[in-house]
């Protein structure tokens, strides 16, 4: 016979349930980044694609999207050979992104630039060169291997104005409306909390600043489950936001002139994406509800 007890149980046990699958996920992702920067500080290229498959396929389209396809999808061949040469070999060799995000986001002297999920750093120290030396660039990681790494190779590039901050993207250890521009290269798809990340990249910006950030993207037709059976979780496929959700996402914390736009297809319904923002420059301005984008943060499969 059941008690008025038990529906509370059994709700406490599924938040429990979450909390771990979340716990599991992060450090699934912890656990791969770690391993590709002791790669790169060994002078060896990652493994992987970002997409998750062996870098020896070269990482184009056809290794982690459709046949024939040979435009780059991940790492960094994205970059141009002049911005290649600007930073260390091992900035290079760590890197897993989907795009370049110093490029979306159009970036000008003296400006402060947060760089969410800045790996080795090749991000950073590229925002470090465009915003000069009255601007300064801020990479923020989890993963201890990646920030010893990024110090090394901003040492190595002698970049004076640059800092490494260990947090979650969830928790931007900065305070409030201290960036003018926030950044990211295929990072958000791996949180576990898309709504805190969104609403947490609103509250560092000052007002009239804006995102430029590359990202996995979906097609709306897909649901979680589809993209769960197209890669991994630690691939950056099936933790990653529709077009949808990631608009209604963005602009559910705040921000306006929001655009998503697909660049090239890495999987089947899924490309990788320039997505554009920007919070408003009336500071008095509310901040709705945060949009439900919790199905495809919490994957069946990783």
């Amino acid at each position: 016979m059941s008690t008025p007890s038990q529906p509370a149980s059994g709700h406490h046990e599924a938040l429990l349930d979450g909390l771990v699958e979340e716990v599991a996920l992060r450090e699934r992702v912890r656990a791969r980044y770690a391993d590709a920067a002791r790669q790169a500080a060994a002078g060896t290229q990652a493994n992987d694609c970002g997409c998750g498959q062996p870098a020896d396929c070269g990482c184009t389209g056809s290794c982690c999207g459709p046949e024939g396809t040979e435009v780059p999808a991940f790492g960094p061949e994205l970059y141009s050979i002049g911005e290649r040469r600007e930073v260390p070999e091992t900035a290079l060799l760590a890197s897993l992104g989907c795009g370049n995000p110093t490029d979306v986001a159009d970036l000008h002297e003296g400006e402060t630039v947060l760089d969410l999920g800045s790996g080795g750093g090749i991000d950073v120290l590229l925002s470090a060169r465009r915003v000069g030396p009255t601007g300064k660039a801020y990479g923020l990681d989890m993963t201890e291997e990646m920030l010893a790494l990024a110090r090394r190779n901003a040492a190595d590039a002698g970049a004076a104005n640059v800092d490494f901050l260990k947090g979650h993207i969830e928790q931007i250890p900065l305070p409030a409306e201290t960036v003018d521009v926030v950044i990211s290269n295929c990072v958000i798809n791996l949180s576990v909390d898309k709504p805190a990340v969104f609403a947490e990249m609103h509250r560092v910006l000052v007002a009239g600043g804006r995102i430029g950030i590359s990202d996995v993207v979906a097609e709306d037709r897909l649901s979680p489950a589809d993209r769960a059976e197209r890669g991994s979780y630690v691939g950056c496929i099936a933790g990653a936001l529709s077009r949808s959700e990631y608009e209604q996402g963005l602009a559910a914390a705040g921000f306006e002139q929001v655009s998503v736009t697909f660049t090239h297809e890495v999987a089947d319904g899924l490309h990788n994406a320039i997505i554009k923002a920007t919070k408003s420059s009336d500071t008095l301005v509310a901040v709705p509800p945060a949009a439900d984008v919790s199905t495809a943060a919490r994957p069946s499969c990783c």
